[in-house]
């Protein structure tokens, strides 16, 4: 896959996906350009957990963090999220290789039940999504950040009715370069956690099985499982359907609240050229001074 233009979208791009963990090669450094030194010293300053460790999470859940993998919690995920030009909402943790090949972002929305007993529309999704994901681009552009546009299903929408978890795959574009992102809706007690892994397509399938074994590591405490649901708890207005295209952002536009819908979906999305590993000595050095 080609590098991206060097503009700052493609600076941030590259030097995320180079990662301060980048594979090690003995070639002689490059020297950064000043944009990349800035972006990299505030990489570094960012409060990274290293695994193995298990960590509390929004929702009255845990997430194992295994070894070889860092967390960042909301305040830092926002930081990070806001480097990339994508829009955060200030409550999303992230998980992610510390090579950064895929980077997921796990947010519990408390929206109450969400009943698993409806027929998804694959086609149907997907042209909602197109058609919601162009209104959301009117926020990007008012922040002067390039559009984002929904090309196609990368996997279509698929319920588990064992593990209680909704996912499809989307494949985004962006100023002529493609990301897909992972969706995953883990359905709880009183809500559910929202995971959106995003990747470079050509890596989809195994970060996929590897995000798979992440999730593995995180559940709901008990008493806040699916199963634990008891008559009188709150139940959410909509289906399965409504949270592929936007949850309750979605039940709102349908009230006519365009606008919350588009600036839903302009956070919900995120884009990122990932699996550009190309270790560079001088990024691995640089963040040699501080472990991580």
């Amino acid at each position: 896959m080609p590098l991206l233009r060097a503009l700052w979208f493609g600076v941030v791009a590259i030097v995320v996906c180079l990662a301060p963990w980048a594979y090690g090669q003995d070639a002689a450094p490059q020297q950064p350009t000043p944009e990349q030194k800035a972006f990299l010293e505030k990489m570094r300053a960012l409060d990274w957990v290293k695994g193995p460790t298990t960590v509390n999470v929004e929702g009255n859940a845990k997430l194992t963090v295994p070894d070889q993998y860092v967390f960042l919690d909301a305040r830092n995920a926002s930081k990070f999220l806001e480097m990339q030009h994508n829009l955060g909402n200030g409550r999303e943790v992230m998980i992610a290789p510390r090579n950064l090949q895929w980077m997921a972002y796990l947010e519990f929305a408390d929206e109450g039940y969400v009943k698993d007993n409806e027929k998804i529309d694959a086609p149907a999704l997907l042209k909602t999504l197109k058609a919601n994901t162009e209104r959301a681009n009117e926020e990007r552009t008012r922040r002067g950040w390039s559009a984002l546009h929904v090309v196609d299903w990368a996997t279509p929408p698929i319920y588990n009715t064992t593990t209680k978890r909704l996912e499809w795959a989307t494949i985004l574009e962006s100023d002529g370069n493609r990301a897909v992102n992972f969706s995953t809706k883990i359905l709880g007690r009183h809500g559910f956690t929202s995971v959106i892994m995003v990747t470079d397509p050509a890596n989809l399938d195994q970060a996929e099985n590897t995000l798979d074994r992440i999730l593995g590591g995180y559940a709901f405490n008990p008493g806040e499982t699916y199963a634990d649901w008891r008559s009188g708890d709150k139940v959410a207005e909509y289906g399965l359907g409504a949270l592929i295209v936007g949850g309750v952002a979605a039940v709102a536009a349908k009230k006519g609240l365009f606008s919350v819908l588009g600036a839903f979906l302009a956070a919900a999305w995120k884009f990122i050229v990932a699996g550009v590993v190309a270790a560079t000595a001088w990024l691995r050095r640089l963040f040699a001074r501080k472990q991580v």
